[in-house]
C-alpha cells in the first residue's frame, strides 16, 4: 500500500464519516430542521451508517481505519508498520476537518436560523465554562454537531467511558478478521463494525457521547472553533483531552490484550 493510497482512502473516507456523523447531530440539533428532536436512537443509527458508508468507500484503498485508535490498535496488533502510523493519524485528522465543513455548509441555513434565534441567543452562558462542575458545560449552543461532551463531568469517569468503550470498538475490530491484505477491515469487517459502533452508542454513549475516535471529536471541534458562526459560543476546550487520550488507551489495550489472548 502506497503512501498516496493511504491519504487518499482516510481522508476520503474520515471526511464521509464525519460528514454523515455529524450531519445527522445537525439534523437533530438544528431547529429549522425537518429532523429537529429526533432523539438518541436517530443519531446512533446515523453514526452507525456513517461509519458503514466511509469504510466501504476507503475498505479497498487504505484499509478504512478512519480512526486513530484503530490504526494504533493494528500497530499494536501487528498489522499495520509503524512507520505508516503517522501518516494514517495525520490523514484521518485532515478528512475529520473536511467533513466538518461539509456539514456546516449543508446545514448553513440552519445554523444561522439556530444561532440567531432569540432563545437561543438568551440562554448562552457569560463565559465559556460559568456552570456547575457536574453537568456538562454550556460551551456553545451547536458545539455537539460538531465534538462530544459529557452529561455528568468527571474526568476519572470520562475517561474511563471512553477506554471501555474503545476498548470494545477495537477489540471487535481485531477479532473479526481482517482484509486480504491484513491491514484494515474486509467487507464483512466494514458492516461488523457499524453495528459494533450503533452497540456501542445504543449502551455506552449516554455518559460522554462516545467519541471512541480522537479526530472524530477534535478535527470537528477545532472547525468549530474556526468558523464564523453567530453567537456559537466557546469550543470546551477543557475537556478537548479526554476524548483524545481515552480512545488511545483503549486501543491499546485492546491491542495489548488481542496479542495475549488471541494472536
Amino acid at each position: 500500500m502506497s503512501s498516496s493510497d493511504i491519504f487518499i482512502g482516510e481522508t476520503i473516507g474520515t471526511a464521509i464519516l464525519i460528514l454523515l456523523g455529524g450531519g445527522v447531530c445537525a439534523a437533530v440539533t438544528l431547529k429549522r430542521s425537518k429532523a429537529h428532536n429526533a432523539g438518541w436512537l436517530a443519531i446512533t443509527f446515523g453514526w452507525g451508517f456513517a461509519v458503514l458508508t466511509g469504510a466501504y468507500i476507503a475498505a479497498g484503498v487504505s484499509g478504512a481505519h478512519l480512526n486513530p485508535a484503530v490504526t494504533i490498535g493494528l500497530a499494536i496488533q501487528g498489522s499495520t508498520a509503524w512507520s505508516d502510523v503517522p501518516l494514517y493519524l495525520a490523514s484521518e485528522l485532515f478528512g475529520a476537518m473536511i467533513g466538518a465543513v461539509l456539514v456546516w455548509a449543508v446545514y448553513y441555513g440552519q445554523f444561522h436560523a439556530h444561532l440567531t434565534d432569540p432563545e437561543i441567543v438568551k440562554n448562552q452562558p457569560a463565559e465559556e465554562g460559568m456552570v456547575d462542575q457536574t453537568s456538562a458545560p454550556k460551551a456553545g449552543p451547536v458545539l455537539g454537531i460538531f465534538s462530544t461532551g459529557p452529561e455528568i463531568r468527571n474526568a476519572v469517569q470520562n475517561v474511563a467511558t471512553e477506554v471501555i468503550a474503545t476498548f470494545v470498538l477495537v477489540l471487535a475490530i481485531l477479532t473479526q478478521g481482517l482484509n486480504d491484505e491484513g491491514n484494515g477491515l474486509g467487507t464483512l469487517g466494514v458492516l461488523i463494525t457499524a453495528l459494533v459502533v450503533v452497540g456501542i452508542g445504543l449502551s455506552l454513549g449516554g455518559p460522554t457521547g462516545y467519541a471512541i475516535n480522537p479526530v472524530r471529536d477534535l478535527g470537528p471541534r477545532i472547525v468549530h472553533a474556526l468558523l464564523p458562526l453567530p453567537n456559537k459560543g466557546g469550543s470546551d476546550w477543557g475537556y478537548a483531552w479526554v476524548p483524545v487520550v481515552g480512545p488511545l488507551i483503549g486501543a491499546a489495550l485492546a491491542g495489548g490484550l488481542y496479542n495475549l489472548a488471541f494472536a
